[in-house]
């Protein structure tokens, strides 16, 4: 691990230099530690595949001694016990209809489209950063049998609720925006609730499975078409 400046009031903790599962749950192990131990001198974590951003209060603390502390905690985590996600059940119909890549993906994996789904459906994901838009959580990793490069050019308007595969990774659109990733299903779920606590289904270093659905249950649990 190592600690460098991120700006006037924040450091950046990298845990490794790539994402895994073992790196993320030390990132989330370290955020379970620093929010207890900061308190009042810490103004938010923002945690993603293999770091930790701490921002912290200037008037409580100087850049020399929150670093030292962070040292001090940060050799404790081997002993802290490793916070084990909650389990989140996302429903997606999946479908050529909702998912206009999906036989594209599948054709070019060399599997059928119930097959993709089944694959895609059957994997337990890991919630490893928030980014991008509020609520877009990027899940790993997928299956390498249906991992898919984002589109050569990116759409210019992906539905909300669009569940997409981007190399080994998955997500759900939180809201219309535009995207480049492989588009296999739409999910009814909100994403990011602004005015709700909280205001996401999921968190990082949640687990996140997908649970496939009718299109009459889609539409049934609010989605639209």
């Amino acid at each position: 691990m190592r600690i460098e400046i991120a700006g006037e009031n924040a450091l950046i903790i990298y845990f490794g230099d790539k994402a895994s599962p073992e790196t993320s749950a030390k990132v989330q192990q370290a955020v379970s530690v620093l929010e207890i131990e900061l308190a009042d001198r810490l103004i938010d974590l923002v945690p993603s595949y293999a770091s930790l951003l701490v921002i912290y209060d200037l008037f409580s603390c100087d850049h020399l001694e929150i670093k030292k502390h962070l040292r001090e905690l940060l050799t404790q985590l081997d002993q802290a016990e490793q916070q084990v996600g909650d389990l989140v059940s996302l429903p997606v119909y999946y479908s050529p209809e909702s998912g206009p890549d999906l036989e594209m993906l599948a054709q070019n994996a060399n599997l059928e489209v119930d097959e993709v789904i089944q694959i895609h459906s059957q994997q337990e994901y890991r919630v490893y950063a928030i980014g991008f838009a509020p609520g877009f959580a990027y899940l790993g990793e997928v299956d390498p049998r249906i991992a898919a490069p984002r589109l050569s050019t990116p759409r210019q308007k992906v539905t909300k609720g669009a569940v997409a595969i981007a190399d080994r990774q998955t997500a759900v659109y939180p809201a219309e925006s535009p995207g480049g990733w492989n588009l296999i299903g739409l999910c009814p779920t909100e994403m990011f609730t602004p005015d709700k606590t909280p205001n996401m289904p999921v968190k990082v270093g949640d687990r996140v499975t997908f649970k496939p659905i009718t299109r009459d249950e889609y539409l049934a649990l609010g989605g639209q078409l």
